[in-house]
């Protein structure tokens, strides 16, 4: 017995990691599709909810105990839906990427990770208390790695545009509301359910904006690999082995692992597309890194208690 659960174990931090590898692929392969094949970032948002939410709504239709269209049943829930598929969804996924366009994948994806410190802040103002000294540790860590990553520690000088560090935040805290935002729906329904119709919908959504239907970029072998990639790898299956792993190796451990997407983005984009990541750059990597493992082992039992199976945010992005 002990050495089953041993290999369960190991099964959960393979699956876990491995979720998290590639998801920080999939951010270096939307920039290699932005800088390389000229594709627009919304163009790309679009296709990806609505062939990622497909995938992922015939998983939840076919999986036991099915509640696929059970969460159409009650008008409340269709407008927490249709409310989380627009303001969750759509806006974590298009500011996420924009944000990539406008910098790298590698400094998009640290930068949205300082999401947390935003829950904390939430839940600070809604219970009416003052966040504890590890969660006043982790906002200043999450402030030091954010400043080092846009100045290199110049207090003159940004090392990314003005507006790439808007998107950036503004991605962080889509990625706080997208945390937050469906809690009611999570407790009801499974995550394949509630992700896989806030995809599709939103994609439905977006496209009367983005028009789809008309081809962005140049199609080549690399552009078809790297489309594909983020759609199966950096959705479907990540997404799939990650809520495995949660039952392996549970919530917090697994959501842990997933602090390895930032690094995993960083290390890919500089190989890859030859970014330049500095001293200073790793070193805020680090710092926010640091703040994620210290929010997720110090979580009060209402945070605990508001995302049952705590998906790591960027299980979409």
């Amino acid at each position: 017995m002990p050495r089953l659960t041993a290999s369960r174990s190991v099964s959960g931090f393979i699956m876990a990691l491995s979720a998290a590898i590639f998801w920080g692929i999939s951010g270096t392969c939307a920039q290699y599709l932005f800088e390389q094949k000229d594709m627009d970032p919304a163009w790309l948002v679009s296709w990806r909810m609505l062939l990622a939410g497909s995938i992922l709504i015939l998983f939840a239709i076919f999986r036991k105990n099915s509640d696929a269209f059970q969460i159409w049943k009650n008008h409340k829930d269709i407008i927490q839906l249709l409310i989380f598929a627009i303001f969750g969804m759509v806006t974590v996924q298009y500011t996420y990427f924009y944000s990539i366009n406008l910098s790298n994948a590698a400094t998009a994806t640290v930068i949205q990770y300082i999401g947390p410190v935003f829950v904390v802040g939430f839940y600070a103002l809604k219970n009416r208390r003052w966040p504890s000294l590890m969660e006043y540790s982790a906002l200043f860590l999450a402030l030091a790695g954010t400043f080092l990553l846009v100045t290199h520690g110049s207090f003159q000088v940004l090392v990314i545009s003005e507006k790439a560090l808007f998107w950036g935040i503004l991605s962080a805290i889509a990625l706080a509301v997208y945390t937050i935002q469906p809690v009611q729906m999570l407790r009801k329904f499974s995550a394949p359910t509630v992700t896989g119709w806030a995809m599709f919908i939103g994609g439905i959504l977006f496209s009367l904006f983005t028009k789809p239907w008309m081809v962005s970029g140049t199609w080549d072998m690399g552009t078809i690999g790297a489309f594909s990639y983020i759609i199966v790898f950096g959705t479907v299956i990540s997404f799939s082995i990650f809520l495995y792993s949660l039952t392996l190796i549970g919530a917090q451990t697994a959501s842990l692992l997933c602090s390895v997407e930032p690094l995993s983005a960083a290390l890919v984009a500089v190989a890859w597309l030859g970014v330049t990541f500095t001293a200073m750059d790793w070193l805020g990597t680090f710092f926010i890194l640091i703040t994620v493992a210290i929010l997720t082992l110090s979580k009060k039992p209402e945070e605990k208690q508001a995302n049952p199976t705590d998906i790591n945010p960027a299980s979409v992005t």
